[in-house]
Formats: C-alpha cells, structure tokens, sequence
C-alpha cells in the first residue's frame, strides 16, 4: 500500500499537469470569431452581426469575420452594421463568399467599410443605387419626388466615398455603384482596387491576410493569422425565429391568419380553436414588424376593414359594408410596408392571393351567420312562437292552453272562446304564454 498511494498520486499530478498544458495553449491559441450571412441585410441581420462583434472586442480576439452573400436590404440595418465595424477595436473581413456569391446594394457598402475586402473567384459586388417607391401623379409630384431621389442618390454617394476614403480604396468606383449601379466582378474588383484580394476558400483567405496591416487610431498594425481557429458563431433559436418570421411576406400573412382566427371567433363564439390560433398567429406578427418598416396608416386600413365585416354582422347593409372591408383590406395590405428597398417589401402576388382567399373565407361565414340570425328559431322557447295550440278555457285576461303536448298557462288581447285555435305570439313573465285566435286563412 505504500508503494501504490504514492504511483497513484503522481500519475495524477501528471494528468492535471498535461490537463493545464492543454488547457493554457487552447486558451492562447488566437482565435477568429466568424459569422456567415445568406440573407437581405434585415435589422435581425444587423443585430446579430453587431452583439457577435462586440463580444468579438470584449474578448479581444485576432479578427471578426464575416462571410457575406447577399442582394442587399435596409439602409439603416446596414449603417448599423457599418458603424459597428467602423467602432471595432480588432479587424473586421468581410468575404464575399462562396462562388456565385454576391455583395450587392447594402452589401457593397458594407465590403468597403471593412479593414480587409475579399472575394471569392465567380463572386460580384455593386449596385448600391438607392431604390425609390414608384412614381405617379401630376407634374408637379413628379418634381418632387425627382428631387426627393437626388437628395438620396446625393447622400448614398457622399457615403460610399467617405467609405472607400477612410479605407484606402477607389472612391471613384464607390461613387459609380451608388450613380449608375456598377457591379463589378471579382477580378475587376481587384484591378480597380475595391478589394484586397481573392481568396478561393478559408484556408486560402487566411494565408494570404498572414501579415498584412491594418490602421487603428492612426497606427499601422499587423495581422497574424498563422495557426489561428475559425469560430463560426450562429444565430441563437430567438434570432433565428425573429429573422424567418421578419419575413414581410410570412409576416403579413400571420397577420392576415391572426385577424381571420379572430373574426371567426367573434362570429361563432365557442368554437376556441380558430381564436387560440390567430391571437398566437398576430402575436408573431406584431413580433416581426418591430424589425419592419411598418406604415401605420396601412395597418390601420387592416384594423378598418376587420372592424366593417364585424358590422355587417350586425347592421343590415345588403353587402356594402364587406365591399368596403374588402376596398379597405386590400389598400392597406398594399401600404402597410413602407420601404423603398425591394427585398422587403410584400409580394404583390402574396396580396392579391391572400386577399381573395380572405374575402371569399369572411363572404363565406357572414353569409352562413346572417343566414342563422335572419330565420326561425326551431328549439327552446323562442321556437313556439307561430305555433298553433287550443284553448282548454276560455281566455280573456287569463286561462289555459294546450301547446305542444303541454298545458300552459295563458292570457290574451282579445276574447277567445274554449276550444278555439290559436296562435302563439310570445312568452311572457312568469312563462305565461300570450296568445291570440288562429288566422285560418294563413294556417
């Protein structure tokens, strides 16, 4: 036993040592932080990218990278991405990555405010020209808006050429993909010096950034990328729900599904399951339009038109309160995103498609409900008015009656005599049955 304690003492001072040793060269083997993006640039987007960033700084780790392909998105999602990168202590690459990858509109600004601009082989980056909502109108709006789009078109350059300035890259180049919409291969990119290099893969983009420098508060820093760790950080389950559901198409159809689960509720009260699902489908979509550019006054179009197919409900209108709701539904299902970015508006398709259905689905069930409310009641006490009966006694201010197999007590307006036919005209208090003499000629 004495030898033994000793040999099992040191074998386990050895295994915490190599598990120190290990644990000190993982902790010091540099690292860079990477994030993929395959989507419009969304303010779900810019969230994720700028919170990865900032733990990228706190962590104080060699670089952020970030692997972009996409058509472009919000302006102010990207200016948040860009003052994120811009704010960065560590150095940020931006990887227009894989072939046939694309850094487009919000995506090319984005590459030029990064420290190192890189581009896979069979990739482009361009056309940042701001898109403006459709023209229309007189002279005179027409003017305006002219006006309006060089005001922006004027303001989009000045900040691609402060970009490209700021990191040593051609301005002139900047200004022409936000004025004419240039896109520029990769190759081109490289000639034109818009980009740093090309890389064909990761291992590939980490050789060649080996070494190169960088500037920070006015010094010149180095790069060393040799035996660094890629860490690819994804979105977590609510970002990743948020940026699906952010969606202006998904978004606007779990609207329209949440006021159609509601409005079938408030038409057949009891039913629970069409309620249940569209209070859960609106709360989602309220959700998603906190990163939407939601015009209120298009929502409230929506709001208008549930509101006029509840009165038709009620108020007799022959149908000219669903034809309003209908009017209502579709101009503010076609106003209720505002943005001049075509990524995130709502597909005209989707509107004309889910309009219909939803028009047809509410005709449908008013038709049904104004049909229940307008004919006769068949059971329970409202369904013995009408009916026929005869007089046991004989009735003037009280008496007795034989209805429905049951004797009932009863009284009338007018005479009658026993054994006369009559007519049910209501209950009354105290189930006294009000009735009066049968119209033979009717029954």
């Amino acid at each position: 036993m004495k030898k033994i304690f000793p040999t099992i003492f040191l074998g386990g001072f050895l295994l915490l040592c190599a598990t120190g040793v290990f644990s000190i060269e993982e902790k010091t083997s540099p690292v860079i932080r990477m994030v993929r993006v395959a989507d419009v640039i969304s303010p779900t987007i810019a969230d994720f990218i700028v919170k990865e960033l900032e733990k990228a700084n706190a962590a104080d780790l060699r670089a952020f990278l970030i692997e972009l392909d996409t058509p472009g998105g919000l302006d102010t999602a990207m200016r948040t991405i860009i003052q994120g990168i811009l704010g960065s202590r560590i150095p940020v690459i931006v990887y227009v990555y894989p072939s046939g990858a694309r850094a487009a509109s919000a995506g090319a600004l984005i590459t030029l405010a990064s420290d190192f601009a890189v581009m896979a082989p069979g990739t482009n980056i361009g056309a940042a020209t701001p898109v403006s909502i459709g023209v229309g109108g007189g002279e005179e709006e027409t003017d305006k808006k002219s006006d309006m789009k060089k005001k922006v078109i004027e303001d989009a350059s000045a900040y691609a050429r402060s970009l490209a300035e700021q990191r040593g890259r051609n301005t002139d180049w900047a200004e022409r993909i936000v004025r004419e919409a240039t896109s520029t291969s990769a190759e081109e990119a490289l000639k034109v010096e818009v980009i740093d290099f090309i890389a064909e893969d990761e291992q590939a983009l980490l050789q060649k950034l080996d070494g190169r420098s960088y500037v920070r508060k006015g010094e010149k820093k180095l790069l060393q990328t040799d035996g660094v760790v890629l860490e690819q950080v994804e979105m977590g389950w609510r970002q990743e729900i948020l940026n699906t559901i952010s969606n202006p198409n998904i978004a606007y159809l779990l609207m329209m599904l949440g006021i159609l689960g509601i409005f079938f509720e408030i038409s057949q009260p009891g039913v629970i399951f069409p309620g249940a699902i569209g209070a859960l489908a609106l709360l989602l979509a309220f959700f998603a339009f906190q990163t939407l550019p939601v015009n209120w006054v298009g929502a409230l179009l929506i709001l208008l038109a549930f509101i006029l197919f509840l009165l038709e409900i009620a108020v007799p209108s022959f149908g000219m309160l669903t034809v309003g709701g209908i009017i209502s539904l579709t101009l503010g299902s076609m106003m209720l995103i505002e943005t001049s970015e075509p990524y995130m508006q709502i597909s005209r398709a989707v509107i004309a498609g889910t309009v219909a259905a939803a028009s047809c689905l509410i005709i449908l069930v008013l038709f049904f409900v104004v049909r229940t409310q307008r004919g006769r009641f068949f059971s329970g006490y409202e369904g013995m008015v009408g009916e026929l009966g005869e007089a046991v006694t004989a009735i003037d201010r009280k008496g007795r009656v034989f209805v429905h197999g049951e004797y009932w007590d009863s009284f009338s307006a007018e005479p009658i005599s026993a054994g006369e036919t009559v007519e049910v005209v209501r209950l009354g208090e105290n189930l006294r049955m009000e009735v009066k003499k049968a119209d033979r000629e009717k029954h």
